[in-house]
């Protein structure tokens, strides 16, 4: 995944709510991550989903390396 760029990859919701399919063009085509703020503060990040196959993949096999989850570790990655 490319880093994000702070120029073209932080946007408003509101913004997002009327230029949509070209913000998520934008992400298919830059592989960038695009982080949505509300009231000036960040509120979601929306990825394209070959990406975040591969951060679900990296965390499973972090978690199985090692040896699963314990309660005692934190939230697993399904209750973020």
């Amino acid at each position: 995944m490319s880093r994000l760029n702070i120029e073209e990859d932080i946007r408003p919701l509101s913004e997002f709510r009327a230029n949509t399919a070209a913000l998520v063009k934008q992400v298919k085509n830059t592989g960038r991550p695009l982080v949505l703020t509300q009231h000036g503060k960040s509120t979601v990040v929306l990825l394209d989903v070959s990406h975040y196959e591969s951060l679900l993949s990296s965390i499973e096999s972090y978690e199985g390396s090692r040896g699963g989850f314990s309660e005692e570790s934190g939230a697993a990655y399904q209750d973020l």
